[in-house]
């Protein structure tokens, strides 16, 4: 039975006119996809019922608990946020964003432990190297920030992109990963390959144009919030999850100089990491893993993806969420972290 990755679970208004969006960094393996309706009425926005949706964003409050920070690894300039209390928690985010979109999940976070929120190489305001945006490369950054900040042992949280950094960090460092929850991502491997051409059913487009050198920034520069805004409307179940302020933010990232060139590396980098993947992937992950999907992205199949990368994983989907889960269902991925967390 193919997995039914295009289910639709949002309110009727937003389902009949806006486009399902599959995912920015994510693999579709060994799926078969059902055809897609794609028609794109930009004016209707879904509002979420669920309880965990979207709240106001107090920058005061967060501000009384975090502090902005950065430090060299690696000959690269990493920028990090960090608060709270106890035990080290690791989030990394995906593309297109940055740390800011766990800015809803941190506080609740922090009430039971340090939570470190870095941008990671090239995004954000970390430094834009011109190299070294394969996911291992990327993972020793982040353990060298983890290791000037003296910890040995912590928690850890990749959405999209950032999933794949967390894989590779918990398999280069399996004894001092404690517990490792992967959002909305499903491993690098040969299997992503197929559904980043064209076809009629779905395809990961942006793959292929993302891969190809110099061309997406000649085309994005001066158009940034056109392009990136589409990945954010059509990638959230709730498309005002993610508001202006919020693309503000990430459009100022993206747009600085070296920005674009810095996220399409992570692209660019796909075939290193599937090789590397592959190596890591003869050792399955033995640290429990917690696997997440949104029920109007990926769903299910996130833990079916991930079935022989670790021997011991819980999954959940979360409901009324699309790829962007941190930004869309806030609270409960936060109970859902919280409770995986504390074991």
């Amino acid at each position: 039975m193919p997995i039914n990755l295009l289910s639709d679970d949002r309110p009727a208004n937003s389902r009949s006119s806006r486009r399902r969006f599959l995912g920015s960094a994510a693999a579709l393996a060994g799926a078969t996809l059902p055809a897609a309706v794609f028609a794109q009425d930009a004016t209707p926005a879904a509002t979420s019922s669920a309880s965990g949706a979207t709240p106001d964003f107090d920058q005061a409050a967060f501000d009384a608990t975090f502090s902005h920070h950065t430090t060299m690894v690696n000959d690269v300039r990493l920028h990090y946020v960090m608060g709270g209390q106890g035990d080290p928690l690791i989030l990394l985010h995906g593309w297109p964003q940055t740390w800011y979109e766990w800015r809803h999940v941190m506080p609740a976070l922090a009430e039971r432990y340090t939570v470190i929120a870095p941008d990671m190489r090239g995004l954000g305001d970390s430094s834009k190297p011109l190299t070294g945006y394969d996911a291992r490369t990327v993972a020793a950054d982040i353990h060298g920030l983890v290791s000037q900040l003296g910890y040995s042992s912590i928690f850890l949280a990749g959405h999209d992109l950032g999933g794949w950094v967390a894989y590779a960090y918990a398999a280069a460092h399996r004894e001092e990963v404690r517990r490792l929850a992967v959002i909305e991502i499903v491993p690098a491997d040969e299997a992503t390959l197929q559904f980043t051409t064209l076809n009629p059913q779905a395809s990961l487009w942006h793959f292929s144009f993302h891969y190809q050198r110099d061309l997406p920034e000649a085309l994005i520069t001066g158009r940034e919030r056109t392009y990136l805004s589409w990945f954010y409307g059509y990638g959230s179940y709730n498309p005002a999850a993610i508001d202006e302020a919020a693309i503000d933010e990430y459009v100022r990232c993206y747009a600085a100089p070296g920005g674009l060139r810095a996220g399409f590396e992570y692209y660019r980098a796909l075939f290193t990491n599937i090789e590397q993947t592959k190596e890591d992937a003869q050792t399955p992950l033995d640290m429990p893993m917690l696997t997440l999907g949104g029920a109007a992205s990926f769903g299910e199949f996130v833990e079916q993806a991930w079935a022989n990368y670790a021997s011991d994983i819980e999954a959940d989907v979360i409901p009324e969420a699309g790829h962007f889960v941190p930004e869309d269902q806030p609270g409960l991925l936060r109970e859902r972290l919280l409770e995986f967390f504390r074991g």
